[in-house]
């Protein structure tokens, strides 16, 4: 990595270029990592409606809590950028602030798995279906053992993209999809001498692949120089709590804010299991398409992180509101190619899916082509909301986001999701009305935010 970039990129070009080459990697690793997750959905599919409806529950809370935490530990990439910019002479503030992560990432996993247990009580008291409880139960009772091991890859991950290597997570993670699909195929249906476990054999297939990452990632990073010069792993046993705690203080309202907006997804895939399976599988699908563009954002939002932190670091006011605005430009554009295509051509994505010439798969179809549309309608204000917070992280400021965010998706979001969902004979597609006003409520406060940084000194190193 040139470690001097931050400090020669002020120009709308050189920016563009800089942010491209982080965010590229990172955006195509975001979606190899949801194509993993499609995987499995294209397995559970084979076996059945209410298996992947299940599934569907059980991922909901599973990925919220995978989510929260790898966001929480994911505060160590502008620390480590920061470091950087900041062009450190010793290598031990990155050094300690991984370590400190790494801690944090076993600690948080152990209560992230019994948060992941309260699957059974929250199915049971938004009224699921009874064999719909039992299948996501076994299915969640396996499936938890990969959190930690998923949390571990995630530091890991942010480590080498803040290094300036996100190629690496981009080939780590497209080798996570090979070795899923051939555990999926082994144990859902017992090939190649695996016993055949159905839906959890999809559970078994993901803690396989979840500790392949890892081990990936920690073979990549002592064999690369650059990687292991900061020597992360050693005297891996030492407390840095000052590091540990900035962590934390930057990462609880980055994890909090991912679970406002991660939970009121998870929240609407209960209120569609209420409506019926049905419109829950059809759900399902929609939203997996949805999530797949968002990953791109996603990417871009990432990389805006590190971008204005390395200028933040380095104390260069032109070059966070370049590389911001870049970042917000490119995650926009892309988005609104997403919703042209999911307008033009929403039976062509199903198919990633769906058998659309299965007659048992209409009812499914007919409520995911008009989810799609709504999908379609919300990429735009999805694509800024994410980049415009992955900004403001950069600047370590991550409070009031989180406030925010919590506002927006659950109050004007969720409010209007559980009234014209529950309430009207809109249904469905209610609940598809009330995600896309939360996610514009956010969209805008938090560009709001970036457009006033300077004057609320949010630029400006302490």
């Amino acid at each position: 990595m040139r470690e001097t970039a931050p400090l020669e990129t002020y120009t709308w070009g050189k920016e563009l270029r800089e942010t491209m080459m982080l965010a590229g990697p990172l955006a195509l690793a975001n979606l190899l990592q949801m194509s993993i997750y499609i995987v499995d959905v294209i397995f559970i599919a084979r076996l059945g409606e209410e298996p992947l409806a299940a599934s569907g529950l059980a991922a909901g809370l599973f990925g919220l809590v995978v989510w929260s935490l790898a966001s929480l530990v994911g505060a160590v990439a502008p620390l480590i950028a920061e470091a950087i910019g900041s062009r450190t002479p010793s290598f031990r503030p990155v050094r300690r602030a991984t370590r400190m992560a790494f801690w944090l990432a076993v600690i948080s996993g152990l209560g992230g798995m019994g948060l992941a247990l309260l699957l059974d009580p929250a199915m049971r008291l938004t009224g699921q279906e009874p064999a719909i409880i039992q299948l996501a139960n076994e299915y969640n009772q396996v499936i938890i053992f990969s959190l930690i091991p998923m949390l571990l890859a995630a530091v890991l991950r942010n480590y080498v993209s803040a290094l300036g290597r996100p190629v690496v997570a981009t080939a780590i993670t497209a080798l996570g999809i090979p070795v899923n699909a051939l555990a999926n195929y082994a144990f859902i249906f017992g090939n190649f001498g695996a016993p055949e476990l159905g839906l959890t054999g999809a559970a078994v297939a993901t803690i396989i692949t979840a500790f392949v990452t890892l081990a990936s990632y920690v073979a990549i990073i002592l064999a690369n120089p650059t990687l292991a010069r900061f020597r992360i792993f050693y005297r891996f046993w030492r407390p840095d709590w000052t590091r540990f705690g900035t962590i934390v203080r930057i990462g609880a309202p980055i994890a909090l804010t991912v679970t406002a907006e991660a939970g009121v997804f998870s929240a609407a895939a209960f209120l569609m299991g209420r409506i019926g399976a049905a419109e829950l599988a059809g759900h399902i699908v929609a939203l997996n398409i949805a999530a797949l563009a968002f990953q791109v954002p996603f990417g871009v939002g990432q990389a805006a992180t590190i971008r204005v932190g390395y200028h933040y670091g380095a104390r260069e006011i032109e070059g966070i509101r370049l590389a911001g605005w870049v970042a917000l430009c490119i995650g926009t554009g892309f988005m609104a190619i997403t919703a042209i295509t999911m307008v033009l051509i929403p039976e062509y994505l199903l198919t990633i899916f769906v058998d659309l010439a299965d007659p048992k798969n209409a009812a499914l179809i007919f409520f995911a082509l008009q989810f799609l549309v709504l999908a379609a309608a919300f990429q735009l204000v999805d694509g800024v909301q994410a980049v415009a917070a992955g900004a403001l992280r950069g600047l370590q400021d991550t409070r009031v986001p989180m406030w925010i965010a919590i506002f927006s998706y659950w109050v004007p979001g969720f409010g209007l999701a559980l009234g014209l969902g529950i309430y009207t004979p809109l249904a469905g597609v209610g609940v598809w009305i009330g995600l896309a006003v939360g996610l514009t409520f956010a969209a805008i406060f938090l560009t709001w935010r970036w457009m006033l940084r300077d004057k609320l000194h949010l630029s400006t190193r302490p």
